[in-house]
């Protein structure tokens, strides 16, 4: 049966219709046109742009339905993740006339079940996080990856980590008959040059989509009550549902207990739930039973929750690649969604390397809870000179107080000062010394 002009089994074309696809997104006509050859694949493309059913499509395509052993194998950095794909893959199945084995194998599952299951048979498709498949067909053997035709790798620059690098290594030297596919919005050349100790014979496919769908405003905190700031915010808001994303779980506690205190309907997400509670979070989320969701990065990466009209990040994630992570949570498939962010004037820097990533922001701070257009970084930069590097490292090691003192910022400027003094100086003697 044709389907946006690819020739796709009956089934895979009644639950694209279920879905209410009119046709493939730019990812997926990608990784679809390069199938027939040989080559493995590294796919870089917008998070919400389509990844998974570019990768799952292509799968129950080539699936010999009647072949009951393992033809594919997907792993996923997070049990949430992993889960997300496995219903995903389910949907599609669900109108197959012959029964297609599908198994999850994640971290919270009864081990010893697997084990018994997995000794009589095996699924035909493999979903699931890197330590659970490592355990079952690597320790126990009772898995059997080496007859998989596709091994897909999904959020993968998560993967190759010091935690995980090992698993993966375990796990690729026996799919060696296996199309490697692997799958990020993000990938580092540290990542790339990793992953080109795995896999030879490589294609690499970066998906250039228009973010026009996302809104970027940064709004700056300019020695405000963080909290403070963003009830101004969401008194400006309307969101349909909005995620407010915390770098630590305590602060993501402290900031729940805050707005539900003050009677918004939140939920809260991070790692040291049960997977029982995650479960129960994230469904309650596309139920709306919440407005809001406080949470750390670990819903940034994959997890996808209905209908996020609006992100917040109350804290501007460490590392800037986050930062579009995040973001993709909204504008998903070609919705679209605001992202909000508080920054200081310290984060400088971080605001022109996400410049460098064609994220371009709007500027604008609060007043009299309305938001207004605010000049302040644009115009201070044009007229001076950009602030030293050195300047920027010595605020790290002057960290504002809670509790602002009198005189409190002449002595910081003071202290910065000092310590970029001192930095420069060693620099030079390091250089003098090459």
């Amino acid at each position: 049966m044709l389907f946006d002009g690819y020739e796709l089994k009956d089934y895979i074309v009644k639950a694209l219709n279920d879905l209410n696809f009119n046709s493939f997104t730019n990812v997926q006509k990608e990784v679809f046109s390069k199938l027939e050859s040989e080559k493995n694949i590294i796919v870089k493309s917008k998070t919400g742009s389509g990844k998974t059913h570019s990768f799952l499509v292509p799968i129950f395509n080539n699936l010999d339905e009647d072949l009951h052993k393992v033809q594919a194998l997907i792993v996923a950095p997070t049990k949430e993740l992993s889960i997300q794909i496995y219903k995903m893959a389910q949907h599609i199945a669900s109108f197959s006339e012959k029964r297609i084995d599908i198994k999850n194998y994640s971290g919270g599952t009864d081990r010893l079940k697997d084990i018994e299951k997995l000794s009589n048979s095996n699924p035909q498709i493999v979903i699931g996080t890197l330590g659970r498949i490592n355990d079952l067909a690597i320790k126990e053997n009772v898995l059997k990856i080496y007859t998989a035709k596709y091994f897909v790798c999904d959020e993968a620059d998560m993967t190759f980590d010091d935690t995980n690098i090992l698993e993966f290594d375990s796990i690729a030297k026996v799919l060696d008959n296996a199309k490697f596919m692997f799958f990020s919005a993000t990938f580092s050349e540290k990542i790339l040059q990793e992953m080109k100790k795995y896999i030879t014979n490589v294609e690499f496919i970066d998906v250039k989509t228009n973010e026009n769908n996302i809104k970027h405003i940064w709004i700056p905190l300019k020695y405000k009550d963080r909290y403070d700031l963003l009830k101004d915010l969401i008194s400006t808001m309307q969101p349909y549902f909005c995620m407010i994303f915390c770098n630590k779980k305590e602060n993501v506690i402290e900031l729940a207990n805050k707005l539900s205190n003050d009677g918004y309907f939140v939920g809260m997400l991070h790692g040291d739930l049960s997977q029982r509670e995650r479960k129960r979070i994230l469904k309650e989320c596309n139920e709306l039973k919440y407005q809001y969701l406080v949470c750390t990065d670990i819903a940034a990466r994959g997890i996808d929750i209905k209908g996020v009209s609006h992100i917040i990040n109350y804290e501007l994630p460490k590392d800037y690649e986050f930062y579009l992570h995040r973001s993709g949570r909204t504008g998903r498939m070609f919705s679209d969604g605001i992202v909000y962010s508080f920054y200081e004037e310290i984060d400088n820097q971080y605001l022109d390397n996400l410049n460098k990533k064609k994220i371009i922001p709007e500027y604008f701070e609060i007043k009299n809870k309305e938001l207004i257009p605010y000049k302040g970084r644009n115009t201070r930069q044009s007229r001076q000179k950009p602030k030293t590097n050195y300047e920027y490292e010595a605020k790290k090691f002057v960290p504002k107080p809670k509790k602002v003192k009198p005189g409190y910022k002449k002595k910081r400027e003071e202290q910065i000062k000092l310590i970029a003094s001192n930095l420069k100086k060693k620099d030079k003697k390091n250089n003098r010394l090459k």
